[in-house]
């Protein structure tokens, strides 16, 4: 039998509080107040805290109080003692440099590539939760508890194989006899710790281990005894592994339901799959990490990504539900409730990468249970959560159609009246750039890439790839928002005022459709038998997009930059109770740029959280800045520079000191943030 060893640090002081015997406290429970208990907070995916300590009027006032650094923590038994943590003197003080982050690379939600590689030691982009004091993390091949006012080790697990799921892991509080347990997954594997101690939780699977058949990157939702997940699958347009969601019985790990992402024959939606497209199908997944629950009323809400391939669809004819849709099922059975698809047919990999956030609006003095969902596109679709109807209206808009081979266009997509896009979602020639508006080198090297390209054809929101045919002149295509728009970090929502917090970046596609060629790289889609795929001016594969280097007057590169007109990247509040814009602002600095021209935005993947204080905290910015603004006007109140960015969702929790803190990763360290 396999050890799964632990590591009992520095636990004394915590255990009375959280181990179940006759003679002592129950075992740890979420605070409602205090602690943030799973990734998103709660279950409807609000990342809102109630806690108000850190306010408008004292946040320029934040501290680091303490920092772990996870990459040269120890691996296990036996290893070298625990660093101690890291207590900020200065305020200023960046946090540690990363050591051996690993990046996080596969297919759609997988982790990995090819060979053997070193189990990393960091989840650079998991968000810890934290329960009753103290902060449990993922941390490459380990799952580490930590206390969350001085960050002590309480206790480390090692897994006898692998690497933890990137972004997190989920808390159960136990039943009975059972103790509480720490979920997540590893590759194929669900796996379950004991809380207070951090072994492998008895009774569940094998030693604390079910085999899913289907790994999941993300983060177990769990909701009663029922742990839910999606699945991370490549990009093999056919005969990969399915996309299919999953539930399991935390006690047991038993599996207990399984939700068909592509409809099989006699199911609801198989007819949108034309010319037997949904043979062996792949994609269509929950890959983005997380999922949302209404757990009044008993509903699960999966955003689904777009079937495989992303580009080109010629081989599945048909509107292909359930991609780019989010579906509503009864969390405890797996039956359908609802749909709403965002995009029929995609062709631009328009996943729904965020889960739906919940919140509940007002209208005409009417109080409406309402979510809303938020796709690559940047179009944010509110809907009523009990029948998936929009609330303010949408209306299927005819759209341009492309000339790819074999290809089927839908002649329609779907654009809600309210609110706008928030992002680009189209492009003319006299978006370039200027040099008034980044430098004349760069304007300079962006016209020469606008030409190499042949120019860009461009018909606006859901402007397909045009087909070029090997050997003719240039036939570029570019699409926005392309690459950028939201992504897997998602919303937060402020619940009392209906406010939905989101950023958004602008980075486009460019290139074209073309008959694959042998040997050509096709990213993620080597090896799919679709006969076309995405190639540009650079050769075949889905890489080309339009950005060029800024450089000084010495030629050094000083950074990249896009090549249409700024703002790249901002931070955005809608109003959900009107589906107005409440108001948006350039989100990061990019410092290659001269002063005076450097606030143009400049954000990654991750998201914001918001509190009752009236703040919205969020890092997310290539500029490493990790940052605080009113949520009521979008003011940016504080920033504190680190030495990596923090491109991972933040957490806030209330100590047992009554102290608030404010946290994220940084590439390889935890860093925590309070009032003086």
């Amino acid at each position: 039998m396999r050890i799964h060893h632990a590591v009992m640090l520095a636990a004394a002081a915590l255990l009375p509080a959280m181990a179940q015997t006759p003679n002592s406290k129950p075992a740890p429970k979420p605070n409602p107040a205090a602690d943030w208990p799973m990734y998103n907070r709660d279950l409807g995916g609000t990342r809102y805290s109630p806690l108000t300590q850190i306010s408008p009027t004292n946040v320029s006032n934040l501290q680091m109080a303490w920092n772990y650094r996870l990459s040269n923590a120890p691996a296990g038994r036996g290893a070298a003692p625990a660093p101690a943590p890291e207590r900020a003197g200065d305020a200023n003080a960046p946090a540690p440099a990363a050591r051996g982050a690993a990046p996080v690379a596969g297919g759609r939600g997988g982790a990995g590539g090819r060979g053997a590689a070193p189990v990393p030691t960091v989840n650079p982009e998991a968000t810890p939760i934290v329960i009753n004091g103290v902060m449990y993390l993922p941390a490459g091949g380990r799952v580490l508890a930590l206390d969350a006012e001085t960050g002590k080790l309480v206790w480390e697990y090692k897994l006898p194989a692998g690497s933890t799921g990137s972004r997190g892991v989920a808390f159960w509080p136990g039943e009975g006899a059972t103790p509480p347990r720490i979920v997540f997954t590893a590759g194929r594997r669900l796996m379950a710790i004991n809380a207070i101690t951090g072994e492998a939780s008895a009774g569940f699977g094998e030693n604390g281990s079910v085999d899913i058949k289907v790994g999941w990157n993300g983060v177990p939702l769990i909701y009663k005894n029922v742990i839910m997940l999606g699945a991370s699958v490549g990009e093999i347009s056919q005969g990969g592994d399915p996309g299919d969601s999953r539930a399991f019985d935390a006690r047991s790990g038993t599996k207990l339901w399984e939700f068909h992402s592509v409809p099989q024959p006699g199911e609801p939606g198989h007819e949108t799959w034309l010319d037997d497209g949904w043979k062996q199908r792949s994609g269509v997944n929950v890959w983005g990490w997380y999922m949302t629950l209404d757990e009044q009323r008993g509903i699960l809400y999966m955003p689904f990504g777009s079937p495989a391939g992303n580009y080109w669809g010629g081989d599945r004819p048909g509107s292909n539900l359930f991609g780019n849709s989010v579906v509503a099922v009864d969390a405890l059975t797996g039956k359908m409730k609802w749909y709403f698809q965002t995009v029929h047919h995609d062709l631009w990999d328009s996943d729904l990468p965020p889960a739906p956030v919940l919140l509940d609006i007002k209208q005409n003095g009417k109080t409406i249970p309402a979510l809303a969902a938020i796709n690559k596109q940047s179009w944010m679709f509110i809907l009523n959560r009990e029948t998936g109807k929009p609330v303010f209206g949408v209306e299927e808009r005819p759209v341009a159609a492309g000339d790819a081979p074999d290809e089927w266009y839908s002649p329609t997509q779907p654009f809600p009246l309210k609110p706008p896009a928030l992002a680009r979602t189209s492009f003319k020639k006299e978006d370039l750039v200027t040099a008034e508006d980044t430098t004349p080198e760069h304007a300079k090297a962006c016209r020469e890439l606008y030409d190499k390209a042949g120019g860009f054809y461009n018909a606006g929101p859901f402007t397909p790839f045009l087909f070029h045919e090997e050997g003719t002149p240039p036939r570029s295509t570019i699409i926005f928002p392309g690459n950028g728009g939201p992504n897997w970090g998602g919303m937060a929502a402020d619940t009392r005022n209906g406010l939905v917090f989101v950023q958004t970046h602008d980075a486009a596609l460019t290139g074209w459709i073309e008959k694959k060629r042998p040997g050509g790289n096709y990213g993620s889609g080597n090896g799919s038998p679709q006969p076309y795929d995405r190639g540009s001016v650079n050769g075949p594969g889905p890489y080309s997009g339009f950005a060029a280097p800024i450089r000084d007057a010495g030629g050094k590169t000083l950074g990249n930059a896009p090549c249409q007109k700024p703002p790249w990247g901002q931070l955005w509040a809608v109003n959900a109770n009107t589906g107005d814009i409440a108001w948006h602002v350039p989100l990061g600095l990019n410092e290659g740029l001269p002063v005076g021209k450097q606030n143009v935005g400049g954000s990654g993947s991750a998201g914001p959280i918001a509190t009752a204080g009236g703040l919205v905290f969020i890092g997310a910015t290539n500029d490493r800045r990790f940052r605080a603004f009113d949520s009521k006007t979008g003011k940016e109140l504080w920033a504190f520079k680190l030495d990596q960015a923090v491109n991972a969702n933040p957490l806030t929790y209330q100590g047992k000191s009554g102290r608030q803190y404010v946290a994220a990763i940084a590439s390889d360290s935890v860093v925590v943030f309070a009032l003086p």
